[in-house]
Formats: structure tokens, C-alpha cells, sequence
């Protein structure tokens, strides 16, 4: 017999000075990205405001963890941040784009990259040498992108249309339209896509396919962003919408066709614009505890992250004299502060 879960709130923070475009977690940090141009960070163990990172100039537009040890950042300023986040320094800056960087996926192995921005291009970069790999110039400016668990294929979205490619070949192998614009992408599967677009409904795809395997009402708004993670055997989605409310759903993937059956919902009666889920695998493991934590971002989209036995070396080879200094904030410095530390950075800089 399923449980009904309870939402309880655990841990509240003013974090920015405008609203929040982004959310990344691991295993220990939640990071969020705002339009205010700084990226916050906390450490989820702790429960404490850690920092906060304030090279980009413009909003932060996507935010993604590799394990839990680096973490990519791009933004309206064109630029890619690589960052080590166990010292939380920069190793490598990259001008991406030659407009904003819309969305970033890191590749499974952690050796290659895909961006895409407002210059309708979808770049590929190779982590390993932090050097441009491949441009493809796109008919229209993509806002989303997005690699399989797999590695094997990757999902490019533009408007309310989305092409799926293969990597070895990398050709579109099937396109899936909707009517309205797709807002958020999740693979559940290698084989089963999650889409919501700005409406109610939550729609999912069989990607050899591209057919609709089951579609349910899932608010009253329209969805922002969605997420989902596997937990004791269950497969479970959380969806965040503009109605203020994040659920948590349970997928049955033998019976895809029917709809999920709610867990829980709550009202965070704020105006949601990306959604992510930091899991805390110590207690998990200690007490098999059913605490899942949601960080909302009134939150974004990413699978729990696991640390992978790969050792990818991603280091700046560029000449030393020109490597981008860390500005992490004092866990007590006001945001206020933050901003004049920034100005301060740049006139530095130039």
C-alpha cells in the first residue's frame, strides 16, 4: 500500500535581491542562480548560507553540478564558469555564446559539455581541454538542452518544439511538438521524457517513438519546472507551477499509461520558477528515513547526483595570469556587501 508523504518545511532563506532563475544540487550543496547576477550557495548538511560566487554579469541562467566536485555556471553575459567546488574556486572561463547562454547539460562521463544561446547555436565543448569541440548553428535560438542518463542522446528545445539527437551521429532521430511553449524537460528514463510547457498538464514520451504515453492535469497554472528521482524502488516526479503549489508524484513505469497518484503538495503561496531536489543520502542510509527535502525557488532541474568513480581532470591551461580569482562571500557578509565586493572585482579587472 502507497503512504501519503508530508511536506515539512526545514530550511528558509531570503537569498537573493531579485527572483531566482536557477537551481543545481549535489550531494552536500543546493546552488541557486538570480537575476540579481550572484549565485548563492548553501550547504544543505549544515543548514547554513555558505557563500556566494559573482563573476557573471547579467542573470544566471543555468546552474549544473558533475558529482561533487565541479560545478558549470552560464549566464546572459555569454560566459560558461568552470568551478571546483571543493575549494569553490574557478577553474576555467569560457565565452560561450555571442548572445546569452540559454541552458548547459554536462555529459554522463564528464568530458563533454553542450550549451546552447541566444547566437542560435548549440555548442559542444570538451571538458577534458576546456576548448570548444563542435558548433551547430541552430534555425532559432534553443532554451533548453538536455543529455539522457545514457549519454546516448541528447534533447534540444525550441519553442514548443523538441528534437531528439543521437550522439554518434548526432541527427535529429524524432521530433515531439506541443501547443504550448515546453517550459521543462525530464528524462525519467533513457527511454521515458517528462515534458510541461505553460500549461496545466504534464505529458510523457517514449522517446524511440516520440509517442504520448500518458498525460494527466497535474495544476492549476502552468508548470515551471519539473524533477524526479528514483528512492527505495519508487519512482517519483515533482512538478513546481506558477499556482504556487510543488507536487510529488508516483510513477509506476509498468503501468506508464496511468496517471501518477499524488504523494503529497504543498502551498508555498509564492510565484515558483525552478525546481530541484537535494536528497539526504547519509540519513537515507542510517535511519532508511523517507525524508526527501524540495528546494523551491520562488527554485530547478537536475537527478540526484551520484559521485562517480571516473576522474575527469578539468583544469585551466590557459595562461595563469589571466585565471578568474574565486569571490566566495563570508557565510555572514550581507548581499549588499556582495554587490559593492562586485563592482569593486571589476573595476579590478579592467
Amino acid at each position: 500500500m502507497e503512504l501519503n508523504w508530508t511536506a515539512v518545511p526545514d530550511f528558509t532563506h531570503h537569498a537573493h535581491t531579485a527572483s531566482l532563475s536557477a537551481v543545481a544540487v549535489n550531494n552536500r550543496y543546493v546552488v541557486t542562480g538570480s537575476r540579481d547576477e550572484t549565485i548563492q550557495i548553501y550547504d544543505m548538511k549544515k543548514k547554513i548560507e555558505y557563500g556566494a560566487l559573482l563573476q557573471h554579469n547579467g542573470t544566471v541562467t543555468c546552474l549544473e553540478f558533475y558529482g561533487n566536485a565541479h560545478l558549470l555556471s552560464g549566464a546572459e553575459d555569454g560566459l560558461i564558469y568552470i568551478w571546483n567546488t571543493k575549494k569553490w574556486e574557478c577553474l576555467k572561463s569560457i565565452k560561450a555564446h555571442k548572445g546569452h547562454v540559454t541552458s548547459l547539460s554536462i555529459h554522463p562521463s564528464g568530458k563533454l559539455a553542450l550549451s546552447v544561446g541566444t547566437d542560435k547555436t548549440l555548442r559542444t565543448w570538451n571538458l577534458v581541454e576546456g576548448r570548444s569541440a563542435f558548433i551547430k548553428n541552430l534555425k532559432q535560438n534553443a532554451h533548453i538542452i538536455k543529455w539522457s542518463p545514457s549519454g546516448e542522446k541528447y534533447v534540444v528545445v525550441i519553442s514548443n518544439k523538441m528534437d531528439i539527437y543521437k550522439l554518434d551521429t548526432a541527427s535529429i532521430i524524432g521530433t515531439i511538438s506541443t501547443e504550448k511553449r515546453i517550459s521543462s524537460v525530464r528524462f525519467i528514463t533513457d527511454s521515458v521524457l517528462a515534458i510541461a510547457g505553460d500549461d496545466e498538464v504534464v505529458r510523457l514520451y517514449n522517446c524511440e517513438s516520440q509517442k504520448c504515453l500518458c498525460e494527466f492535469k497535474a495544476h492549476e497554472n502552468r508548470i515551471k519546472d519539473i524533477y524526479s528521482f528514483e528512492r527505495e524502488g519508487q519512482q517519483v516526479m515533482v512538478t513546481a507551477s506558477s499556482d504556487g503549489y510543488i507536487k510529488m508524484w508516483s510513477l509506476n513505469l509498468n503501468k506508464i499509461q496511468d496517471a501518477p497518484s499524488l504523494l503529497c503538495e504543498v502551498n508555498t503561496k509564492a510565484r515558483l520558477t525552478c525546481l530541484a531536489v537535494w536528497l539526504d543520502t547519509a540519513s537515507e542510509t542510517k535511519e532508511n528515513s523517507d525524508k526527501a527535502e524540495t528546494s523551491s525557488c520562488a527554485n530547478e532541474d537536475e537527478q540526484p547526483l551520484i559521485t562517480r568513480k571516473r576522474k575527469v581532470c578539468w583544469t585551466d591551461t590557459s595562461d595563469k595570469s589571466t585565471k578568474v580569482e574565486k569571490h566566495v562571500m563570508p557565510k555572514k557578509q550581507k548581499l549588499g556587501g556582495a554587490q559593492q565586493k562586485k563592482k569593486k572585482n571589476l573595476q579590478s579587472r579592467t
